[in-house]
């Protein structure tokens, strides 16, 4: 892939030789360098200091730590290799195996069409990378096109473990809800704990791209949730019958199954079923006829040959299809439904969200669409609940028809406003599972106080709860 040099980068970082610039994402840059010792190339993600807060700056640079112990784990030849953590100035740094080639999501942006031996040559090397990470107490956690890159030889790596749980780690919460909107599992959305299973749920989502050439959950990201959580994408085969047969679809389905119990439950036999269904054997490489020889970045914009941190929204994003046997989803607009006030279903979608997070706006919006009566709707909303959550949702449930002048409220009182405040300053630590976490405390508390506090239990540096309680007057 071709560099850009300019008077702008250094000319090295720690002891290698900066060659020139890969990609540039939101939290540093990727070069491509060189390393005099080992005399070979290599590729360094770089996270830039000053764009963290002081007080994240340790959090963040312990984020980074993770990755290179992570990969460091990792000896395999379908993985991105990291050979080094450093750090030099404003600048904490990777330097990890410099891989020529193509992600998946440029075949995928190109409207490559997969042959069925090549789906199964993909999935079978992806699956084999996460098995060998998997029983080394390593899930990836943020599978995605962009992250599987095919060389030009055929072969396969996956890039990018910096955001993976170790388990045992001390460092479990740092990066606890990462991934990407599409690829995410219903343990995401949920709160439930995160495993191996995930992964095999994102391998899914790939696997079905591979297909039909659509991925299965499309729209905005509160409908993306909903889909991933509630409802079956077409089966594969109704989409492309050329490629995915019966024996096909459920595979798929089976690693996109909603309860992790119902999916497969290692990346081993997720592979065999793909195999399976196959009938014949895995080809090692992918044909030369599907390889891109020649990289051409879309739009214009380059893009690193290994991921960078940068967000998925600094990139051109994936084309989205909708199936047209999928049903069209809420967008979650603010305009409410008819019958009702903005502000009324506001309340309901505040109280909702501390019980399940950031669905409730969707659910919401559905109910109201259905009935103008309060306690319907609240009958509604209270359906799909644990009996726990039902008694706490269902104890607010007296409702205005319009809004109605707020009354005083006791100062230590729990109120939406500082529910919204210390979820956004909890997810500076936490990240978006600080969502989560919030909700349930939320519902636990009885004031303003025993909220603070039980939001501090999650932070794990005694300075951190020590900031974060002050913040909120319990010093």
């Amino acid at each position: 892939m071709a560099t850009r040099k300019s008077a702008s980068i250094p000319a090295h970082l720690g002891k290698y030789r900066i060659d020139g610039v890969l990609g540039k994402g939101s939290m540093g840059v990727v070069y491509k360098g060189y390393d005099p010792d080992i005399l070979r190339t290599v590729a360094i993600k770089t996270i830039r200091k000053e764009i963290v807060d002081d007080e994240q700056e340790a959090s963040f640079l312990a984020r980074f730590r993770n990755e290179a112990q992570a990969a460091g784990r990792l000896s395999h030849q379908g993985i991105v290799g990291v050979y080094e953590f450093g750090e030099v100035g404003e600048v904490a740094f990777l330097a990890m195996e410099y891989v020529e080639g193509n992600s998946l999501r440029e075949y995928f942006l190109r409207g490559t069409r997969f042959e069925r031996h090549d789906v199964v040559s993909v999935m079978v090397q992806l699956l084999d990378a996460l098995h060998h990470a998997h029983v080394r107490g390593v899930w990836h956690r943020d599978v995605k096109p962009a992250n599987i890159i095919i060389m030009r030889n055929g072969k396969l790596k996956v890039a990018d473990f910096g955001i993976a749980r170790i388990e045992a780690s001390t460092l479990t919460q740092v990066g606890a809800v990462m991934g990407t909107p599409g690829y995410m599992s219903p343990e995401h959305y949920n709160g439930s704990p995160i495993d191996q299973r995930s992964d095999i749920f994102a391998a899914g989502v790939v696997m079905y791209q591979l297909l039909t050439g659509k991925r299965p959950f499309t729209g905005s990201p509160e409908s993306i949730a909903y889909q991933i959580c509630h409802e079956q994408p077409a089966m594969p085969s109704s989409l492309n019958a050329e490629v995915a047969s019966p024996a096909f679809d459920e595979v798929v389905m089976t690693a996109l199954a909603k309860r992790v119990e119902e999916r497969f439950q290692y990346a081993q036999a997720f592979s065999e079923a793909v195999v399976a269904a196959h009938a014949a054997p895995a080809s090692p490489t992918l044909s030369e006829e599907t390889i891109i020889s020649e990289p051409v970045p879309p739009s214009g914009q380059a893009e690193p040959s290994v991921p960078s941190h940068a967000s998925q929204a600094s990139r051109p994003s994936q084309p989205s299809h909708a199936s047209p046997s999928q049903p069209s989803q809420p967008s979650g607009g603010s305009v409410p439904p008819a019958g009702w006030d903005a502000s009324t279903l506001r309340q309901v979608e505040q109280r909702l969200a501390n019980l399940i997070g950031p669905l409730s706006k969707v659910l919401v919006r559905r109910a109201a669409a259905q009935t103008t009566d309060p306690d319907e709707l609240h009958r509604l909303l209270a359906e799909g609940l644990s009996a726990q959550e039902r008694d706490t949702f269902l104890a607010g449930r007296e409702l205005p028809r319009a809004p109605e002048p707020a009354a005083a409220r006791p100062s230590g009182a729990l109120t939406p406003e500082l529910v919204e405040r210390a979820t956004r300053r909890l997810a500076r630590d936490l990240g978006p599972i600080a969502k989560v976490v919030a909700g349930k405390a939320a519902a636990q508390a009885g004031d303003h106080r025993q909220f603070i506090l039980l939001l501090a239990d999650h932070l794990g540096e005694a300075a951190e709860r020590a900031r974060f309680l002050a913040e909120f007057g319990l010093e």
